[in-house]
């Protein structure tokens, strides 16, 4: 079966380390295409570069400029390539414009060991049917941010404040995750979870598009099927920036996957 999550990121070889992509409409958040899409595009062209290491260990990610849908080619550069983990780096470009330059490790998951062991305390949320739909989202948040209907988010009650003006001040938004037209995870789509969920600043009352300055996500193991649970916090903001740190619990109850960006304070969108 072939799905639209995995169109939306395909990449085609154009020569030697060089690949095309056309950005998908639908993906905008505020004034540009979502960084974790545009993260799982790079994050594919990595896959295809290494056949034999599938799979996204560490990527840290830099964006440079507000990336728009439509064409855009990935150059990636390999510095490594033995063992069992291979390091290049990849740059995402619009015309002569950088949009984004990353550094990742690649790896197989499968090979590298799937026990997973952390001292971290998985989030507890109600059963999906309890929690609160993106559906229900204010129009002003789907309006900046459509690539909310690629998704399928389950939010904690307690963490929907922000939607009726009353934001609980913690910093903190946790829901329940899938893909709209039902694609399992994977450790690539990961790459996209760690940046889905609205801006965790919401919750702060400070609403608008956060632009990221800097990403670096950590995959722990290839998440078993089903929902994700996907918590965002910040404790952090100076100089108008903020952090915001992610974990992703697979169905298994295992963390499988981190990240942690640094994100420019919200500003209006217009």
């Amino acid at each position: 079966m072939t799905y639209e999550f995995d169109g939306h990121i395909a990449v085609t070889c154009r020569d030697k380390g060089t690949w095309s992509a056309d950005l998908t409409p639908g993906w905008q958040v505020g004034g540009g295409v979502n960084g974790g899409y545009l993260l799982a595009v790079i994050g594919n062209a990595l896959r295809q570069t290494f056949p034999d290491k599938p799979d996204p260990i560490a990527v840290s990610a830099y964006y440079l400029s507000a990336t728009a849908p439509g064409p855009a080619t990935i150059s990636v550069d390999v510095r490594r390539d033995g063992g069992s983990v291979a390091t290049a780096a990849a740059d995402l470009r619009q015309g002569e414009d950088a949009r984004i330059t990353a550094l990742a490790t690649y790896g197989d998951l499968a090979r590298l060991g799937d026990d997973v062991r952390t001292t971290a305390e998985e989030p507890v949320l109600p059963p999906p049917d309890e929690c609160v739909a993106n559906t229900m989202a204010p129009p002003e948040v789907r309006a900046i941010a459509p690539l909310m209907d690629r998704f399928d988010m389950r939010f904690h009650p307690d963490h929907i404040g922000w939607t009726i003006g009353r934001p609980s001040g913690q910093g903190v938004l946790s829901a329940w995750f899938r893909l709209v037209d039902g694609r399992e995870p994977d450790p690539v789509s990961l790459l996209m979870v760690v940046d889905a969920l609205p801006p965790v600043t919401f919750d702060l009352g400070m609403m608008g598009w956060a632009p990221t300055l800097e990403l670096t996500a950590h995959v722990r193991a290839r998440p078993a099927p089903g929902w994700l649970k996907v918590r965002h916090a910040t404790r952090n903001m100076a100089g108008g920036m903020f952090e915001e740190d992610c974990e992703v619990w697979d169905s298994a109850g295992r963390l499988v996957a981190q990240s942690r960006q640094l994100a420019r304070q919200p500003r209006p969108v217009g």
